[in-house]
């Protein structure tokens, strides 16, 4: 969802740095700009993201019009360069440090933040009626815990890792699995598939995981090309970003603050 966003918001001439962990957990890695980290650089849908290390990286990339990603836990890049806006996508289900003074604008993605506190507004990312809604007061509705339903499934699609080890895939992003096929391995532990359909999401190799957590996603629609076209929910929840941006962008237009921030990064 966070490429979602940062993919809408390119598209729409905005200048964009994606900072990432030095080893994100992302699944659906052949659509999502954090893949970067591991490859260099990644196109999703006409949209190239490329890892950079500097200001001078950073720079390069928007002049080639691409997406910059940098290695940057703490966000430290949001002081450096003091953006218009601010987008919290890391979708952890709670705040983990983001403030509504970030930036002139701070938008943030899913339950554990509250509009008007923490940012300047929340985007429902919960499938359903309200999905992409743009939240200006209170918050996203709360984390259930249960999947999206996808193609008649929900729980079941997702694959956890079953035990604490290292994971390895031994089936690639695309493949059509069956019921019962082994697709990766935690250590020596194998993760199965529980339903015929197309693998649509598996974790990087070599990444250490807890026992629980999503390692992969199979999608019984089985259509191949979803796998490597952002989804319609990431689009949803991107175009509810932009809408914000925009929306809130008139609030600091004319001010000192705003006017200098719309110069130098739109």
């Amino acid at each position: 969802m966070g490429t979602g966003a940062a993919w809408r918001l390119h598209r729409c001439g905005f200048r964009v740095l994606v900072t990432e962990i030095a080893q994100p957990t992302v699944i659906r890695r052949t659509v999502a700009f954090a893949s970067a980290v591991y490859e260099g650089s990644i196109t999703v849908d006409g949209v190239t993201a490329r890892r950079v290390e500097d200001e001078a990286g950073i720079r390069a990339a928007w002049a080639a019009d691409e997406v910059p990603v940098v290695v940057d836990p703490q966000a430290e890049w949001v002081v450096r360069l003091r953006p218009l806006a601010v987008v919290d996508a890391i979708m952890a289900k709670q705040n983990t440090g983001t403030r509504i003074t970030d930036a002139p604008i701070v938008v943030a993605l899913g339950p554990g933040f509250v509009a008007g506190v923490d940012c300047h507004a929340v985007v429902e990312t919960h499938r359903g009626h309200n999905l992409g809604r743009v939240i200006l007061e209170g918050s996203a509705a709360p984390d259930t815990g249960i999947p999206g339903e996808v193609g008649g499934e929900s729980a079941r699609r997702v694959l956890r890792a079953p035990a604490d080890g290292v994971f390895w895939g031994v089936r690639a992003i695309g493949d059509r699995v069956r019921a019962g096929e082994v697709v990766a391995y935690v250590d020596d532990v194998p993760v199965i598939s529980p339903l015929d359909g197309v693998l649509r999401g598996l974790l990087h190799d070599g990444l250490k995981v807890p026992a629980g957590l999503k390692v992969g996603d199979v999608d019984p629609r089985a259509v191949v090309a979803h796998c490597f076209s952002i989804s319609d929910k990431a689009l949803a929840v991107g175009g509810g970003v932009l809408e914000a941006v925009f929306f809130l962008a008139r609030r600091v237009a004319f001010t000192a603050e705003g006017t200098e921030n719309a110069e130098r990064f739109y």
